[in-house]
């Protein structure tokens, strides 16, 4: 028996898209297994949603935010990020356009972080290699635009 695979959408909101120095990380609320661990904010893909209007609309749910996106962050193998034996992200970068980053849904605190300071927090197991990635975007400065 197959296992259905789950798209998952997440953005990397940095500071700024043209050069980028810090990373808005985002911790768990619920659920229980994955209190406490920090992630990308973003979320499933519905049935028959667009990957760009699930990720807007699940920024808008947990965060409060109206964003605009740049380039996609790749992973090695193709375009989605295994993040568990059945999830697979994708990855865009961000930057806010409108409204002030809360922990509304899912998260219970928020924190920018440089790319010397990504170490300094428990990333979920799936978001390890992606954060490993977005450092070298950090530390580069390199311009993320779309």
């Amino acid at each position: 028996m197959q296992t259905r695979t789950v798209d998952v959408v997440a953005a990397a909101i940095v500071d700024h898209l043209d050069r980028p120095t810090r990373l808005l990380a985002a911790r768990r609320s619920a659920p229980a297994a994955l209190a406490g661990r920090w992630e990308l904010p973003g979320g499933k893909v519905e049935p028959g949603e667009e990957r760009h209007a699930a990720l807007h609309r699940e920024l808008a749910e947990e965060l409060g935010v109206t964003v605009a996106l740049g380039a996609e962050l790749i992973a090695p193998e193709g375009a989605a990020w295994p993040i568990t034996a059945t999830h697979r992200m994708r990855v865009w970068f961000a930057s806010l356009v409108d409204g002030t980053p809360a922990p509304l849904e899912d998260h219970d605190e928020l924190r920018w972080l440089a790319a010397d300071e990504l170490d300094d927090v428990p990333w979920l197991d799936g978001d390890v290699p992606i954060v490993a990635a977005l450092a070298r975007h950090l530390a580069g400065g390199r311009a993320v635009t779309g």
